[in-house]
């Protein structure tokens, strides 16, 4: 896995868009990712309560073998994806 701060690609499939659930699953099927996983999911689910949404994220995987690390170097990435839907939910 690339250190802090390297760049990394990904490719990506939405697998499913629920619109009554708010939910969106993405699975990675190329890049770094795929070289680190054998399986790479995440779903982002949009719950309110009250006035607030609230951004859930779900992820999904499977390592290559047991020397792979977990994907928290992954966690800054579904932060911004999580402040550009706030930002995008500001706006509308």
């Amino acid at each position: 896995m690339a250190g802090e701060g390297q760049e990394e690609v990904v490719k990506v499939v939405v697998e499913d868009i629920d619109e009554e659930k708010r939910l969106v699953t993405f699975r990675a099927f190329e890049g770094h990712v795929v070289e680190q996983y054998k399986a790479f999911k995440a779903t982002v689910h949009i719950e309110n309560e009250g006035e607030n949404n609230l951004v859930l994220w779900t992820i999904e995987y499977e390592k290559q073998n047991e020397d792979v690390p977990d994907p928290f170097s992954y966690l800054q990435l579904f932060l911004n994806v999580t402040k550009d839907i706030d930002a995008h939910h500001v706006n509308q």
